[in-house]
């Protein structure tokens, strides 16, 4: 805020710390912002779908600098916005066929991402969408392909960091809960295997500390969430050792 200083009052009227109102625009994150920009977003290999109104979704896009390494459109999804774009017919009738329609759409245009979660926006919330039960059909269909509803829904709270946690919630109940035994099969552990918590490779942070862990004899099997991928995901409760960088994204 900039603002003129008045002779005689004690202060400019400019103020902080205040929590901001859901549904207004503000440079201030939500729990929506929370999942999907911080926790979910830098997977790269999943498909981050904005459920509700188009403007969350690029609000909360190519906002931050999450690196990665891969291929845009083939392994990785970072850099594209994916929305259901919600319109005023469905507040009234509801998304569930229009949420229903995009992932068989995603499925045909991206049939090698690895998996979608779903970033539901407050509307969601008021409207009752059942996201969970458009998952379960949807992956059922697609050979239990992974597909994660989130009920980030802004209004849950006004700042990012609930949305961290609701994130994380869903990390463990349908990724943890639901892997599958071959997955699990494939996972050679090791005595030194570690796993990189709450660090986003903004910049490449990420990138370096790995690099020092592995100097020292380490193996890093996950990093959370900066250039991170389902498998990471998946291995993650194999590793002997959680390295938590932030505490207040990561549960």
């Amino acid at each position: 805020h900039l603002s003129v200083h008045e002779a005689g009052k004690s202060d400019c009227g400019v103020k902080s710390n205040i929590k901001s109102i859901p549904g207004v625009m503000t440079i201030r994150g939500c729990a929506y912002a929370g999942s999907k920009g911080v926790v979910w977003g830098p997977i790269k290999d999943m498909i981050h779908i904005s459920h509700g109104p188009v403007g969350c979704g690029q609000y909360s896009w190519g906002s931050r600098r999450n690196y990665y390494v891969g291929t845009t459109g083939i392994d990785t999804f970072v850099t594209l916005q994916f929305t259901s774009d919600f319109q005023e017919k469905d507040i009234v009738f509801g998304g569930d066929k229009k949420l229903t329609k995009l992932i068989d759409e995603l499925q045909e245009l991206f049939p090698l991402s690895r998996g979608i979660t779903i970033q539901s926006e407050c509307p969601i919330g008021l409207i009752g969408d059942d996201i969970e039960a458009v998952s379960r059909e949807k992956s059922k269909e697609y050979g239990g392909k992974t597909i994660v509803p989130v009920r980030c829904e802004g209004f849950r709270g006004v700042s990012q960091s609930l949305g961290h946690h609701i994130a994380n919630d869903a990390v463990r109940d349908w990724i943890f809960d639901k892997s599958a035994p071959e997955a699990s099969s494939k996972f050679e552990p090791t005595p030194n295997d570690v796993a990189i918590i709450g660090d986003y490779n903004i910049g490449g942070d990420a990138w370096s500390s790995r690099i020092l862990l592995e100097e020292m004899g380490l193996r890093v099997i996950a990093q959370w969430s900066g250039d991170g991928s389902l498998a990471e995901l998946e291995a993650t409760p194999k590793a002997k050792l959680n390295i938590l960088h932030c505490y207040r994204s990561m549960n």
